[in-house]
C-alpha cells in the first residue's frame, strides 16, 4: 500500500512530511471549537445558531483567506505563504482562549479563518505540484490523512483537559494549545522549497505572472464553476456532520464527556482509513469513480447514523463507516484540483475553488441549528449531508477524469 513512498526522492518525502504536518495542526486549531460547544453554550447562553455562526465565520473568512493565500503563492512562492499561514492561524487559536463573550470569540475565530483557509491552499498546491503524477493522488491523499490526525489529537486533548480541569478552564486551555504548532514554520524553513515546476513557470512568466481573474476567463470558467459546487457539496455535507455530531451525542445521546469522546473517536479512526483508502482508489480507479463511490456511501451512511432509530452499541461501530466516506471523499480533492488548472495560476484556482466551496459550505452549520429548532437535531443533520453529497455527485458527472496528467511549466 505504501511502495509508493519509498519511490519518493529526498526533497519530495520532506514536502510531503511538511504539508502532513501542516494539514494535521490546521486540523487541530479548527476542530477544538467543535468540542467546546456545549460548553460555551451553557457558559455564556449560546443558542445553537449563535454556535453554528461562529463556525460560519471561521469558514467563510477561510474562504477569503483561501484565495488570498492561493494568489500571493502564485506571485511569491508556494513556501513562503505556508509559513505565514500557519504563524497566521496558530496565533489567533491561542487568542480565541482569553475570549469572554460571543462576539469576541466569533471575531477571534474569523481572523483564525484567514490562516486556516490559506494553509490547506499553499500546501496542496505545493504537495501537488512536488510529486510526480503517477503517486500524486496517494501522496496528497494521505496528506489529507492527517486531517484525521489533527482531529484526533483535538479528541484526545478535549477529553483529557475535561477530565482534570474544570469546565470554565478546559476550553480555554483547549485554544492556548494552538499556539503549538508555530513551531512547524522551522522545519519549513529548513527543509522545503518551491517546486522545480513553479519556479520555471515563474521564470518564463516573469515578474507579475498571470492575472489571478484569468480563473474566470471563458477556458477556464467552466471548470471554476464546476469545481465550486462540487466543493460546496462536500463541504456543506462535512461540516453539518463534524460540527454537531459532539453536541448530538451529548445531548440528544445524553452521553457523557468520555462517552462522547469514545464515539468521536471511532468516527475519528473511519476517516484517517477512508482518507488511505481514496487516496489508493484515486490513482488505481480514477479520481471520479472514487467521488462517485463516497459520496453516495456517504449520504447513505449519514442518513443510517442519524435518521434511523438505532441503539447506542449500534452507533458507536456505524460510527466508523461515517468516517470513512466522509473523510474519503477529500482525498482526491487536492491532486484533482491541481491537475484542473495550469500552472500560472493553479494557486490561484486551487485556492478559490475549494474555499468558496468551504465558504458556502460554512452555512450548513447554522442551517442545521436553525433547523433544530423545529426538527430533532439528529433529522436536520441528516437532510442537509444527504442534499449536499447529491450536489457532488452532479458536478462530479460533468467534471473531466484527470489520472495521470502530467504537469506543464506552462500551459
Amino acid at each position: 500500500m505504501f511502495d509508493w513512498f519509498r519511490e519518493l526522492s529526498g526533497q519530495e518525502r520532506r514536502t510531503f512530511y511538511a504539508a502532513f504536518a501542516g494539514w494535521s495542526v490546521d486540523a487541530l486549531d479548527y476542530m477544538v471549537y467543535t468540542f467546546v460547544i456545549p460548553t460555551l453554550i451553557a457558559a455564556w447562553g449560546m443558542s445553537k445558531g449563535q454556535a453554528g455562526l461562529i463556525a460560519t465565520a471561521t469558514l467563510i473568512a477561510s474562504a477569503a483567506g483561501g484565495w488570498i493565500a492561493g494568489i500571493l503563492a502564485d506571485r511569491i512562492g508556494r513556501v513562503k505563504v505556508l509559513q505565514i499561514t500557519i504563524v497566521w492561524f496558530a496565533f489567533f487559536t491561542f487568542l480565541c482562549g482569553f475570549t469572554d463573550s460571543f462576539e469576541q470569540l466569533m471575531f477571534a475565530r474569523a481572523l483564525q479563518g484567514l490562516g486556516f483557509g490559506g494553509e490547506w491552499a499553499v500546501g496542496s498546491v505545493l504537495i501537488g505540484e512536488m510529486i510526480r503524477a503517477e503517486h500524486r493522488g496517494r501522496a496528497v491523499g494521505t496528506v489529507q490523512s492527517g486531517w484525521a490526525v489533527g482531529w484526533g489529537a483535538a479528541s484526545i486533548l478535549f477529553a483529557a483537559a475535561f477530565s482534570v480541569l474544570p469546565a470554565e478552564l478546559a476550553w480555554r486551555v483547549l485554544f492556548w494549545v494552538g499556539i503549538l504548532p508555530a513551531l512547524l514554520v522551522v522545519y519549513i524553513r529548513r527543509n522545503i522549497k518551491d517546486p522545480d515546476v513553479f519556479r520555471a513557470t515563474r521564470a518564463m512568466a516573469g515578474d507579475t505572472g498571470a492575472h489571478f481573474l484569468e480563473i474566470f476567463s471563458p477556458r477556464l470558467l467552466g471548470t471554476t464553476l464546476l469545481g465550486c459546487l462540487m466543493t460546496t457539496g462536500m463541504m456543506a455535507g462535512y461540516y453539518a456532520v463534524t460540527t454537531w455530531v459532539p453536541t448530538y451525542l451529548s445531548t440528544v445521546r445524553k452521553l457523557s464527556v468520555l462517552n462522547t469522546g469514545s464515539y468521536t473517536f471511532m468516527i475519528i479512526v473511519g476517516s484517517f482509513l477512508g482518507y488511505l483508502v481514496a487516496a489508493q482508489l484515486a490513482d488505481r480507479i480514477g479520481r471520479r469513480k472514487t467521488f462517485f463511490l463516497f459520496g453516495i456511501c456517504t449520504a447513505v451512511t449519514a442518513v443510517l447514523y442519524t435518521l434511523i432509530p438505532i441503539d447506542n452499541t449500534t452507533m458507536l461501530f456505524l460510527g466508523f463507516p461515517l468516517g470513512f466516506f466522509l473523510s474519503g471523499n477529500f482525498s482526491g480533492v487536492g491532486a484533482f484540483l491541481t491537475e484542473l488548472f495550469p500552472s500560472r495560476v493553479r494557486g490561484s484556482g486551487q485556492g478559490f475553488v475549494y474555499n468558496f466551496g468551504r465558504g458556502l459550505g460554512a452555512f450548513s452549520p447554522p442551517l442545521v441549528g436553525y433547523m433544530s429548532a423545529t426538527i430533532p437535531l439528529g433529522q436536520a443533520i441528516g437532510i442537509v449531508t444527504g442534499v449536499a453529497f447529491s450536489v457532488v455527485i452532479i458536478a462530479v458527472t460533468v467534471l473531466p477524469e484527470t489520472r495521470g496528467k502530467q504537469l506543464a511549466v506552462y500551459d
